[in-house]
Order: structure tokens, then sequence, then C-alpha cells
């Protein structure tokens, strides 16, 4: 694959990840109000709401699974910094791309190929909360296990084209 292409692809998963990464990172206002809602409800007018509680867990799990392709591009991802902190830039992009091929693209595809019927029967049963007044889009949560595999897959192909880019040339762009 000639470099340009390379480039022009690797620029495209990535600017999906960053648009993305950059508008869930809202939801952190939105999930600092909605539970200083929740307390105020709770404690000041001793009243509360499950749908109201419920959506604190979507708005997390939205952010954590929306999110984590924009982690992994800005290299925020947790990592054990042992011996990576001491390897010189080749080295680390090599173990980048090992670590990509071997672990991040195989387990992704896992989760899309794991979590494909069980999604997919939640949007049959258009399943909702188990609780009475709970909020009625389990299925649409679900889905974002297939958008967190989906999305790290495809910043993980654009890790694997940095790297492969970066041991033959040498430069990261």
């Amino acid at each position: 694959m000639p470099d340009q292409q390379r480039g022009d692809i690797c620029g495209r998963l990535e600017s999906v990840s960053e648009f993305v990464g950059k508008s869930v990172s809202w939801l952190v206002v939105l999930l600092v109000l909605t539970t200083g809602l929740v307390v105020l409800l709770r404690y000041a007018f001793q009243t509360g709401s499950i749908a109201l509680q419920e959506s604190l867990i979507y708005i997390n799990a939205l952010f954590f699974t929306l999110g984590s392709a924009y982690t992994l591009k800005h290299d925020g991802h947790v990592r054990v910094d042992i011996f990576y902190s001491r390897f010189s830039p080749r080295g680390k992009a090599l173990l980048n791309l090992c670590g990509t091929a071997l672990l991040l693209i195989p387990f992704c595809l896992f989760i899309l190929w794991a979590s494909w019927d069980y999604v997919s029967l939640s949007w049959q049963l258009k399943e909702r909360s188990a609780e009475g007044s709970g909020l009625p889009f389990v299925y649409v949560l679900k889905t974002t296990i297939l958008l967190l595999a989906g999305m790290l897959l495809c910043q993980g192909l654009a890790e694997l084209l940095k790297n492969i880019n970066f041991l033959k040339t040498g430069t990261s762009k």
C-alpha cells in the first residue's frame, strides 16, 4: 500500500475517533449535573427517580464505550510502563505494532463475535429496564458494546498503519 494511501486511511480512521471522543467528552458535564440532581432530589426533597438513576449508568457507559478509541488515539490507556519507557522510539513502535496486531485487533474481533447475538436478541425483544419506571432503552445501551469494539478496531488499524509507517520511514506522519 503506498504511503500516501496509508496516510489517508489512517487520517480518516483517526478523525472518527477524534470527533466521537471530543463529542462524548461533554457527557462528563451531563454526568456531573445528573448526579447533582439525583443527590439534590434524594437529600433535599426525599424523593428519587429510578429512570434518572439509571441514566447515570447509561451516561457513564456511553462515555466509556464511545471514548475508548479516542483514549487509544491519544495514548491515554493504561500501560504497564516497566520496560516500555526505556525502549527507543523504534522499539516502542514495534511493541505497539505487535500489541495491536496480536492483542487489540483479535480482542475487538472477539467482542464483536461474542456480543453480536447478545445485542441482536436485546433488539428483538426491545429490552427495557427490569424496573417498571426505568429506562426503556437497554437494547440501545447494549449496542454500544458493538460500537466499542468497532471503534477500537478502527483506531487499532490506524495505530497499526502509523507504526508500520514509523518503522519504514522513521517519522510519525
